[in-house]
């Protein structure tokens, strides 16, 4: 027991910046791996099939996901994590339990209404909302699925706090651990509720795609007990109680709304998305989530997992008064997503054949072509992350809120316009997504400049030059790589997947190379790591 305990307190411990990004970069590739298992498994039972099936799956998803984001996800991690931190630096921690148990009890009851009013309005909200352009069976799916789903936001709510406040505090290994066995849950779902459920002989449950909304709830269970699990050594002092009164609860509600509102916003430019490939061909609405998630695997590994790292750091410079740091802090973490952004942005384009294949066997031509214009947008999303944290470790969550307004409205006009005026199809979908994904960034980038003076000096200017001359190059060999390894989608897995790896390997190589060359600072972690490697293999 004793072992036990030992264990857990290790893994709960406060990490430096470098090994948190570092963690939560690798849980988030075996988190994505687990995923792309999740939609392989999902595409090869029904896409070929049952494409409409996956149609209403997708659909599905949206109101549960909009509540959770627009009620909690990352407005409340911003909102909440700085002034947190504040009380807990000025050595204030029963203002700080108070905090966080008033959040984490209000919270659970807001998502517990919403949970209970989409299963109420589930039908008009698939019907006349998310989903207007699908055949009659799939809406009758979709709804169902949908009223499962609807638990999600109450059971994500309550592990968004708990996880938060590990966050907060620099400890990162059970936050990181969480998103892993959510996939572990629906991959459950695929493989066994699919093929019906039994207890003692009695079928309590037939079976089918509504099998994988069972597996949905089901990681949604497992990913609150781990996060939970996460508290122990904390000295979290719980109470069934909201204490209105506290000046931190009153500052997060304040800060709430805008980064709220924000969350939303963007989120609405998911549901017009889906609302527009519903009417498009039978299986878009698929096609593109799926081009979708392979975009952000590259976004999540990097731009989030390291601006999530560096956040809590971030908020402790500001709380300290040390403008200074936050500024070499911030300097930094924009460089290294620069630097390991770029390179992923071109490989994932160039090896867009393969990569699709990992998702359908065989690949997929439409997939691949919609993805090819997404990843466009791979350097410019990471980019962002930690763009608009610099403005939340301010406790500004305004600025970004008015940029989201302006450019969700840019992207809903073009989706329409390409969409339904230009009859792009589903590539316009691509197209207004990765045009807004720059705007943003340019825009982000401008209001940055003038707020922290010298943040993009000569030296940082040189430093992302030799980055995209040393990526440039890279791509040159990349592209004459694939064309001496192209895709075939008649090999097997195990040779594409072979191939592309021979094919990264070669480009990762010489990217890695000329920025030893161009002596770029981002290099000096992975030197010093080989040169212990080499050391201790002596």
């Amino acid at each position: 027991m004793a072992g036990i305990l030992s264990n857990e307190v290790k893994a709960n411990k406060k990490l430096p910046l470098q090994l948190a990004a570092a963690l939560l970069a690798g849980s988030t590739l075996i988190s994505s791996i687990l995923g792309l298992l999740r939609d392989w498994l999902l595409n090869n039972l029904y896409l070929k099939t049952y494409a409409t099936a996956l149609d209403a799956y997708t659909v599905a998803f949206l109101i549960p996901d909009f509540m959770f984001f627009i009620l909690v996800s990352g407005a409340l991690s911003v909102s909440f994590i700085p002034v947190f931190n504040q009380r807990l630096t000025t050595g204030n921690k029963r203002s700080a339990w108070e905090l966080s148990t008033s959040v984490l009890n209000l919270m659970a009851l807001v998502t517990l209404i919403a949970s209970v009013l989409i299963i109420v309005f589930a039908e008009p909200l698939v019907r006349f909302v998310v989903g207007p352009g699908l055949d009659e069976s799939s809406t009758a799916l979709a709804i169902s699925m949908m009223r499962v789903i609807a638990i999600n936001p109450f059971l994500f709510a309550i592990a968004t706090v708990v996880s938060s406040m590990q966050q907060a505090v620099g400890r990162f290994a059970f936050f990181a651990l969480a998103p892993t066995v959510y996939n572990t849950g629906i991959i459950i779902g695929a493989l066994f509720f699919t093929n019906g459920i039994n207890l003692f002989g009695w079928q309590v449950f037939e079976g089918g795609i509504m099998g994988v909304a069972l597996g949905v709830v089901l990681g949604s269970i497992l990913q609150l007990i781990v996060s939970c699990v996460g508290l122990f050594g904390l000295g979290f002092d719980y109470r069934f109680k909201i204490y209105w009164k506290n000046k931190g609860l009153r500052k997060v509600l304040a800060l709430l709304p805008a980064r709220s509102i924000d969350q939303g916003i963007d989120y609405v430019n998911s549901i017009v998305e889906t609302n527009l490939a519903s009417r498009l061909a039978t299986g878009s609405v698929r096609v593109y989530q799926q081009a979708m998630t392979l975009s952000f695997v590259p976004i999540n590994l990097i731009g989030v997992a390291i601006s999530t790292a560096a956040f809590p750091k971030m908020t402790e410079r500001i709380a300290a008064g040390r403008f200074d740091l936050f500024k070499q802090e911030l300097q930094a973490v924009l460089r290294v997503i620069i630097w390991l952004a770029l390179p992923v942005t071109l490989i994932a384009f160039l090896g867009r054949g393969y990569l699709v294949s990992f998702l359908v066997n065989g690949g997929d031509v439409l997939i691949s072509s919609v993805f090819g214009l997404l990843a466009i947008a791979i350097l410019f999303r990471s980019i962002y992350h930690i763009s608009a944290r610099s403005f939340y470790a301010q406790q500004d969550t305004k600025t970004p809120l008015y940029i989201s307004l302006f450019t969700i409205a840019l992207n809903v006009t073009l989706a329409v316009w390409f969409t339904m005026g230009l009859n792009l199809g589903v590539y316009g979908l691509a197209w207004a997504f990765s045009i807004v994904s720059v705007v943003e960034v340019a825009i982000l980038f401008t209001l940055m400049s003038r707020r922290i003076k010298g943040l993009f000096d000569a030296v940082f200017i040189r430093a992302v030059t030799r980055m995209v001359i040393a990526a440039l190059i890279m791509a040159v060999v990349t592209y004459i790589t694939v064309q001496i390894l192209p895709f075939n989608g008649t090999s097997p897995y195990v040779v594409n997947l072979l191939r592309f790896g021979m094919i990264t390997l070669a480009s990762g190589i010489v990217y890695f190379s000329l920025s030893y060359a161009m002596k770029l600072n981002e290099m000096s972690p992975v030197v010093n790591r080989i040169k212990k490697i080499v050391q201790r293999n002596r």
